[in-house]
């Protein structure tokens, strides 16, 4: 759930990176932290690492973010751990979030993987996935024989109403700010229209 700070004038979104184990979600934002250029615009890279696995979170403020009734976008970017021992971890990470990145691994042999970590993703969220922002990236595009995008679509992005998808090589920085500027394009379409319909 977006937090509005009064004091400094901000509203403040929670962003999640979903997905299984070394699909990318640490590379997406260790990418972005390391190329966004201004300093006073990211907060610190902050490392939760269990003995084989990370979380990781930063502040994240857009140059360009827009202000909503006077208001500035800051974007919390979350990883969670890829790895099933850390389910509970993962369903920490996910309270009050209000937009989720899945980062899919495109190798065949990640398929089920990636299936069930989707499936996860649904039992932990608590709510519909149909009612909170989400986009999907197929990630690790650049690995010889990688899956066709058409059957990972099949798979993961398979429903009536289908979500915005990215393909992406996190590791060249490929696809990471894509994936990030649209479903920071969608929350901030969200909060637009549910601020509008308040004041309606």
């Amino acid at each position: 759930m977006a937090i509005i700070n009064q004091a400094t004038r901000e509203l403040q979104v929670k962003i999640v990176y979903y997905g299984p184990a070394k699909c990318g979600k640490t590379t997406n934002l260790e990418q972005v932290h390391a190329n966004v250029q201004n300093v006073q615009e990211k907060g610190k890279l902050v490392s939760l690492a269990t003995s084989s696995d990370r979380t990781l979170f930063f502040d994240f403020l857009p140059i360009e973010a827009m202000a909503i009734k006077g208001f500035k976008t800051k974007f919390q970017l979350y990883t969670v751990p890829g790895q099933v021992i850390y389910n509970t971890t993962r369903q920490l990470v996910l309270r009050g979030v209000d937009g989720i990145v899945f980062a899919a691994d495109s190798q065949w042999d990640k398929m089920q993987e990636n299936v069930e970590s989707f499936q996860n993703l649904e039992e932990n969220l608590k709510l519909n996935l149909a009612d909170i922002p989400y986009v999907i990236q197929y990630n690790k595009r650049d690995l010889p024989g990688a899956a066709p995008v058409d059957y990972l679509e099949y798979l993961l992005n398979n429903r009536d109403v289908q979500v915005p998808s990215f393909e992406a090589c996190a590791s060249k920085c490929e696809g990471v700010f894509e994936t990030l500027n649209m479903i920071t394009r969608l929350l901030l379409h969200k909060f637009i229209n549910e601020s509008q319909r308040k004041a309606a």
